[in-house]
């Protein structure tokens, strides 16, 4: 057998089994034969490939710092990543630090960049990541400090969902048995339940790489599971926290935890639907409100977006102290060529697209 490969390889010929050792317990050939056959038919149509993979490397006791290390590792093709990885610590580099657990993408411990992007190592087969590339590029998950080579400290992670206050808060006395909740107010909240809290799209949210402020995409979203839970009795006092700085008013609409969540949460959309029900709770006193008010009646007017008049409008026209402060980002804009026509003009087909939004307002 091939033990560099980790599984049940047949390296002999059947012409070996005439030979030492074989030979030397004449009285189990029979037994022999059969392993050979059983073995013979389980690898049959079995391909075998040659992987590369590039590693990030970080050893906080040395002082070269973080580094990319290259291995070459035989694979089967129906393999994972971690699969590929677990074989590089065991034969070749036992210094190699990672996590994993279930190996069934269940409890979230494998989480990585794969080629560029978050994903769960134990769920990403190998053929896919090599679909584009010749080398499989991993990295440890962005946006947490990183302790050694894969591993990275998860407090960001832990401290983001502890702010957002992630337990029931019902007032009253507390029932005599368990809560009854019609299961039809339950249905909404299948979506948010299926995170594992794998931190995959905190390691790619575009916000947190330059404001650790921001709660991120999976605290908010599990607030989003308490704010709609029938039993808790502290919603608006819940979403009060969530439009202040750093809540939901701060993404950005890039997509990226929605692209990487492997149990499709989307937590970009939960942070959209945080924002229409702290609109309807009355808290409407907010830039990103203006904001999305603005974006919305440019469009509808004129087929596309004013972004003189956006910048103006999120902040407010009495907000003179904000006006002021974008001076030096208009004329930064100014010198490179890049600022919006001062007279916006309508587009062809605007009144296409007027017709849109009326007939969406009137669903309302």
């Amino acid at each position: 057998l091939c033990p560099s490969a980790g599984s049940l390889i047949p390296t002999c010929r059947e012409s070996d089994i005439n030979s030492p050792p074989f030979l030397a317990r004449k009285g189990e050939r029979g037994m022999v034969e059969k392993v050979f056959s059983t073995l013979l038919v389980l690898t049959q149509g079995t391909l075998y490939m040659e992987v590369k993979l590039k590693v990030k490397r970080f050893n906080p006791e040395a002082q070269d710092g973080s580094y990319y290390q290259d291995f070459s590792v035989e694979c089967q093709d129906h393999e994972m990543v971690l699969d590929a990885l677990i074989r590089i610590r065991e034969y070749q580099d036992d210094s190699l630090a990672m996590r994993c657990s279930c190996r069934s993408a269940i409890c979230g411990s494998c989480t990585m960049r794969i080629n560029g992007h978050a994903t769960l190592a134990c769920n990403t087969k190998i053929t896919d990541a090599l679909a584009r590339t010749d080398t499989i590029l991993i990295e440890p998950p962005g946006n947490m400090p990183v302790l050694k080579d894969l591993v990275v400290d998860f407090k960001l992670f832990w401290d983001k969902i502890r702010d957002v206050t992630p337990w029931l808060e019902p007032q009253g006395p507390p029932p005599e048995q368990e809560y009854i909740v019609d299961n039809s107010a339950m249905l909404g909240l299948n979506q948010v339940t299926g995170c594992i809290m794998c931190g995959a799209c905190v390691s790619d949210c575009t916000v947190l790489e330059v404001d650790k402020r921001f709660l991120g995409p999976a605290a908010l979203a599990k607030a989003l599971r308490f704010v709609d839970d029938p039993r808790d009795d502290s919603n608006k006092d819940r979403l009060r926290k969530l439009v202040q700085v750093g809540g939901i008013w701060d993404c950005t609409h890039c997509f990226e935890c929605v692209q990487v969540c492997p149990k499709g949460v989307a937590p970009m959309e939960q942070i959209l639907e945080l924002r229409r029900k702290a609109v309807d709770a009355g808290f409407t006193n907010h830039n990103g409100v203006r904001h999305s008010d603005s974006f919305a009646k440019s469009v509808k007017q004129s087929g596309w977006l004013n972004e003189v008049k956006l910048a103006v409008e999120s902040f407010g026209y009495l907000n003179i102290p904000a006006q002021l402060s974008m001076l030096p980002t208009g004329l930064r804009a100014l010198k490179a060529h890049k600022m919006p026509p001062l007279i916006h003009h309508k587009r062809p087909g605007a009144k296409s697209v007027k017709r849109i939004f009326e007939r969406l307002e009137k669903k309302k």
